[in-house]
């Protein structure tokens, strides 16, 4: 029997929850589906977030505030960028336009050598994100 799967679903720890729910709520236009336990405006300790078909989840690394060391670990980070998330997004060039809109630092959408346009940037605690199309579709 092979094995049915119907999508993945990252969970990515966060530094701040708040940071980064507004980042995926506001800026990336997710919806917030569910959250456990809720303790604030854009405070709990996990998320999911859903944009179309794709899912995250937030998950908050520091239980309690007084935890959270100030500033934040660069070592717990050190490796995001080895990590992409890659959404499937028929539309680059209007993802460009709209996080330029709403001020998020960006750079224009390349065509990798493979044929998919690319663009890259990333979230409030460091991993890649790429939404891409292939260009000759």
């Amino acid at each position: 029997m092979a094995i049915e799967v119907r999508g993945v679903c990252p969970l990515l720890g966060v530094y701040d929850m708040p940071t980064a729910v507004r980042f995926y709520r506001d800026k990336l236009g997710f919806d917030v589906v569910t959250t456990s336990p809720v303790l604030g405006p854009d405070k709990f300790h996990w998320a999911l977030l859903r944009l179309g078909a794709a899912e995250i989840m937030l998950n908050d690394i520091y239980e309690f505030d007084h935890q959270r060391p100030v500033p934040a670990d660069r070592t717990r980070v050190a490796a995001h960028d080895d990590i992409c998330l890659y959404f499937g997004c028929p539309d680059v060039d209007g993802v460009y336009e709209e996080l330029r809109d709403k001020g998020v630092a960006v750079k224009p959408p390349k065509v990798a050598p493979y044929g998919m346009k690319q663009l890259y940037l990333h979230d409030p605690d460091g991993f890649n994100l790429c939404f891409q199309w292939n260009e000759e579709a």
